[in-house]
């Protein structure tokens, strides 16, 4: 493709509004342009590297039986009401309404069209197990849309979903597709993590997601430094420590005020409420409520905290109050907590004894340098952007949604269900921060938008502009993608844009096109740099180059 006939706004100045290196340079290098906020166009160069990303899932999930179909992307608003979320899901939902005065949808998600979908046709186990997939535009109202294509208010997903008449079926179809979504960022050339989530708004149980690493990341990652553990902080199970003195019961006491002792000692008190009622968590004041377990223990969709002024007093069991507290208070006695409904503070709490425990359980996130939940080494830290995840939904929808088949025995059971996200357009700017230096990007090759960017310095001059024609021709005959920067611009332009751009390998034509000597190079690994070869073994030298990095 000529450059010059090609469709790429490159930019000198980084906008001001662009926080993170991927929005910067797909911004710079006339990838994609913002419409409004968290909105975006994807010009020719982002969208072809789309295509390419589109085309590795195509490929991964055709592996899995998984058949492609396109649903639309306004949902009836009734869909949302049968499974319950129109309005648990939250303002993040786009919701619009029609002449007629019908509510709708905007999909950030499919599960509850794609059930409304299969329900009356996956009536039998004889048409079970069952894999659907889409690749198609996404909409969720971000309250603050930022990091350019990390959060949006739309975006290109690719969704899946699986029927199932048996759990061992679905398990199956699961690790499946565990599978494919590995090769799929494996053939990107990303590095990642897959690791144990929560499955928040989607329901369902088991569920992992997928971390590209970066430091952008807004996700923290717990990963053990001499094992494959790793989970997603929310969900990290805490080994429980050992209280580091024996349980001994002495009188409770108490005195006006507030006292320091070790955090280790002392005990905080955390206000919560669920749709239903109020919840206090007891917890060492060196640790924190992980609200997402304390959500789960209670098997809730809802829980925050709750307001000081709401709050009654920590040390009475008041009624309509569930106590819980984590694992590591268990036996724990001569601790001391500060009860800031009367400014007291009581020491030689025990508590077993002064804290109305309903239930002890692991409640608190996991911190660094404690031990890895399977037994290797310690928990580390580290920043990733979640690029996707897959859920074993089991039943949540089909059960409310009707969507019953018969079993063997003739009897009207729920579908059970898998769910497999990819976030596409994330997937484009989690590669970016992974590959790009100081001047730009280095796509990796299986995803650049060309093989090859060929450049001309001084396109008046015939020598060079011939000899470019010449090369343009022969590599693409031998099935190389080539851009070719024929543009009569400057030559510090021309180089600007290309690490910008950044193709796996770079041609430069110049001075000595006329003995035929032409520089290639890379501005990648070992093939950094470029040298001057001969024209006549170009296509090999390419060829080389490309099997390099």
């Amino acid at each position: 493709m000529r450059q010059s006939q090609m469709f790429i706004p490159t930019l000198k100045e980084v906008p001001s509004d662009a926080e993170s290196a991927s929005h910067q340079f797909l911004l710079r290098g006339g990838f994609i342009r913002q419409n409004a906020a968290g909105i975006y166009s994807y010009l020719p160069l982002g969208y072809k590297i789309i295509k390419k990303i589109e085309a590795i899932i195509r490929e991964e999930m055709d592996r899995t039986g998984a058949q492609e179909l396109l649903m639309p992307a306004m949902q009836p608003a009734e869909l949302w009401h049968e499974s319950g979320r129109w309005d648990v899901y939250g303002p993040e939902l786009m919701r619009l309404k029609d002449r007629h005065g019908r509510y709708f949808a905007m999909g950030a998600t499919g599960e509850e069209l794609v059930t409304s979908l299969v329900r009356d046709s996956l009536n039998s186990y004889k048409k079970l197990p069952m894999s659907v997939y889409q690749i198609q535009t996404k909409y969720r109202d971000e309250k603050r849309p930022r990091f350019g294509l990390l959060r949006g208010r739309e975006f290109i997903m690719k969704d899946a979903y699986s029927f199932h008449a048996t759990e061992e079926s679905l398990d199956e179809a699961y690790w499946k597709m565990f599978q494919a979504y590995k090769n799929v960022f494996e053939r990107c050339g990303l590095k990642f993590r897959a690791v144990l989530a929560d499955s928040g708004a989607m329901g369902g149980k088991d569920t992992h997601e997928f971390q590209a690493l970066a430091e952008i990341g807004e996700d923290t990652i717990a990963y053990s430094d001499q094992s494959d553990f790793a989970a997603n902080l929310e969900m990290a199970p805490v080994v429980t420590r050992k209280n580091s003195s024996e349980r001994k019961i002495l009188p409770l006491e108490k005195k006006s005020g507030k006292t320091t002792v070790s955090n280790d000692r002392m005990i905080s008190a955390r206000w919560f409420k669920t749709r239903v009622e109020t919840i206090l968590v007891f917890l060492k004041a060196s640790d924190e409520v992980n609200d997402v377990k304390v959500k789960n223990l209670l098997g809730t969709d809802l829980v925050e905290p709750l307001k000081s002024e709401h709050t009654p007093d920590a040390l009475q069991a008041a009624e309509g109050v569930r106590i819980l507290a984590d694992q590591e208070l268990l036996s724990l006695s001569q601790a001391e907590f500060y009860n800031e409904a009367e400014d007291m503070t009581y020491s030689n709490v025990d508590s077993e004894r002064d804290l109305h425990v309903e239930k002890f359980a692991d409640l608190r996130f996991v911190k660094e340098g404690d031990p890895s939940p399977d037994g290797k080494g310690t928990i580390q830290f580290a920043k990733g952007i979640e690029i996707g995840q897959v859920f074993k939904l089991g039943t949540k929808y089909s059960e409310t949604m009707g969507a019953l088949f018969l079993d063997e025995e003739g009897k009207n059971k729920p579908l059970i269900m898998g769910c497999y996200g990819i976030g596409i357009s994330r997937t484009l700017s989690a590669i970016c921060e992974q590959y790009h230096d100081e001047k730009g990007l280095i796509w990796p090759k299986s995803l650049a938008p060309f093989d090859v960017h060929l450049i001309t310095v001084n396109p008046k001059n015939d020598e060079q502009s011939a000899l470019s024609k010449k090369l343009y021709g022969e590599l693409s005959g031998h099935g190389f993608d080539v851009l070719w920067d024929d543009r009569r611009e400057r030559p510090g332009v021309k180089f600007a844009d290309s690490e910008l751009i950044g193709c796996p390998v770079q041609i430069v034509v110049g001075k000595k096109a006329g003995d035929s000597i032409i520089e290639i190079g890379s501005r990648k690994g070992q093939a950094a740099g470029r040298k001057e070869i001969q024209t006549d073994g170009l296509t090999g030298a390419v060829a080389e180059l490309l099997s390099q990095l």
